[in-house]
């Protein structure tokens, strides 16, 4: 009786720590069911290929990001109220919290996975996350920057980035200020895209004055490029996915 009774306790635990291995491998699935270890943080930055039309071609290239690839947008993550991950961002409608899975799920690759490369400042500037979440919370609500020009208390996406790191490390740019332009680099004549845009809005084309973009930010020597979600256009002999920085 004494085998038995080994032989059912044996057997319960197995099922328990298969059940326990079932869970463990539910709750690390990622976007789209694909499996992984990676787990994003608050103050992550989240760089996007959106495929958005002409104004995005026009955006990716004129701007080189991390290892080539091309980056039309960027948003940075955070906590609500729950305790869930959103992405603060500024876009077309105004700075605003969107849920994780809506961002992911925006542009997507050939393989179906999301077209989203993850930033994580490094060590010296980490202990400036908590104060530029709370000035990006603060931002929420703040129109959206039409005219893509600086210090004018609204935004487009790279800008509040570069604004809220800014204000963090008193008055002290974390990322770089870099000339604009419009202007498409085999013609060297502004884009027709562009163009029609600043006609539409009546404002004049801010070429050579000083602005931010998704690329440069992801190029900073302030950031670490960690994860790849899927394979961006633009990457450099398709290089492997970054490993996931360690602490």
């Amino acid at each position: 009786m004494n085998l038995i009774h080994r032989a059912l306790r044996i057997k319960k635990l197995n099922i328990t720590l298969l059940t326990i291995g079932l869970l463990a491998v539910g709750c690390s699935q990622s976007i789209r069911g694909k499996t992984n270890s990676f787990v994003l943080k608050e103050g992550d930055l989240l760089f996007q290929d959106l495929d958005c039309g002409p104004i995005c071609d026009a955006i990716e290239k004129v701007t080189i990001g991390y290892h080539g690839a091309n980056f039309s947008h960027v948003g940075i993550t955070a906590k609500d109220d729950n305790d869930n991950l959103v992405v603060i961002e500024a876009l077309s409608n105004g700075v605003q919290a969107t849920q994780l899975k809506d961002f992911l799920n925006r542009s997507f690759d050939a393989n179906h996975q999301p077209k989203v490369v993850v930033g994580r400042l490094k060590h010296p500037f980490r202990h400036l996350i908590p104060l530029a979440l709370k000035q990006a919370a603060a931002l929420k609500g703040k129109p959206y920057d039409k005219e893509f020009v600086i210090n004018n208390e609204v935004y487009y996406c790279s800008e509040l980035i570069y604004e809220i790191f800014l204000r963090a490390n008193d008055n002290n740019p974390v990322f770089t200020l870099q000339p604009m332009t419009f202007k498409d680099p085999d013609t060297k004549t502004t884009f027709p895209a562009w163009q029609k845009y600043f006609s539409k809005l009546g404002a004049p084309i801010p070429e050579s004055k000083p602005g931010i973009n998704p690329g440069s930010i992801s190029r900073s020597p302030a950031l670490t490029i960690i994860y790849a979600y899927g394979t961006l256009s633009g990457w450099e002999n398709e290089p492997e996915r970054p490993p996931v920085e360690k602490d």
